[in-house]
């Protein structure tokens, strides 16, 4: 079932009219270490995962038959597989339902970014459509259906600051993690996850205490002195006017800054609102490749 043009319009087999709206939040990656890498070709990693209050939204209603999903806001990349369809196809081959949904999204969240917003999509909607239907499946169930979609699904289930580990499914939550702002800059441009991990040379790859959980646990509160992410170098390699925009970010007053998942959004961490703000403001008129954002992150 492939997703509907951007063009709705109504369907006749509306059951009715109600919906539910479920929120889709961006994560950044505060960490990211390349540990090891499967014989199945897997990458293990250990990973902080943060939320933050920039979201895409989910609108979705009760079809009598038929799985129609629409976007708005942003247009997809054209001919690839549709997380979001993915993860419905796979709640209604669980559940056994034969009714179907209309799923509308509404993007913000800037594609192939490394902001997590397809993930966040798919896991709001494997939500989403469960409780529409009563809760059939478990929060185990649920679960088990979101880690084929992608090694971040699980992390939007909880939607909270977490240590991830193995190929992402392993998730500790960070209970009182110090509440940051971040200012997002995301190119005008994709970078494919595969073909970074692709990229990475293992062997080159910090092997240092970062690569355990136990080290974490103890200085997970000093978050700048650990910022690090194993993919940045094979991404701003590639793109290396990112390198002046980190650069900037620590001008404008970071206290840290890196490059999220497989990139090519960058971020710069602030200790107050006001910071974020004034240096948000500085970085639009300075970068006209991009869109800037000023979040906070979610607990």
């Amino acid at each position: 079932m492939a997703p509907k043009p951007t063009d709705e319009k109504s369907n006749p087999y509306l059951l009715n009219q109600a919906t539910i709206e479920i929120l889709a939040p961006a994560k950044l990656n505060l960490l990211l270490k390349i540990t090891g890498q499967r014989a199945d070709g897997y990458h293990e990693l250990l990973s902080i995962l943060v939320p933050v209050d920039l979201y895409d939204k989910l609108k979705i209603g009760k079809l009598e038959k038929g799985l129609e999903v629409y976007w708005s806001g942003r247009e997809l990349p054209k001919g690839k597989d549709n997380l979001v369809n993915r993860a419905a196809v796979s709640f209604f081959e669980k559940t056994g339902i034969k009714e179907g949904a209309k799923i509308r999204v509404i993007k913000k969240i800037p594609v192939g970014s490394g902001l997590g917003g397809g993930s966040s999509d798919a896991a709001a909607t494997l939500k989403g459509l469960n409780q529409l239907w009563g809760n059939p499946l478990s929060r185990e169930d649920v679960e088990r259906l979101a880690l084929p979609l992608g090694a971040d699904v699980p992390f939007f289930l909880v939607q909270r600051p977490s240590i991830a580990a193995g190929i992402g499914e392993k998730l500790q939550l960070i209970k009182d993690l110090p509440s940051f702002w971040y200012v997002i800059f995301s190119p005008n441009l994709m970078v494919s996850t595969a073909w970074a991990y692709k990229m990475v040379k293992l062997s080159l790859t910090n092997k240092d205490n970062h690569s355990s959980i136990e080290y974490l646990k103890r200085v997970i509160f000093n978050i700048p002195d650990i910022l690090s992410n194993d993919l940045e170098s094979v991404t701003l390699s590639k793109y290396p006017f990112l390198c002046s925009i980190k650069a900037s970010l620590i001008k404008l007053g970071a206290i840290g800054a890196l490059m999220t998942g497989s990139g090519p959004s960058l971020f710069g961490l602030f200790d107050s609102a006001q910071k974020a703000r004034e240096a948000g403001k500085m970085l639009v008129r300075q970068c006209r490749r991009g869109d800037v954002f000023v979040v906070k992150g979610l607990s």
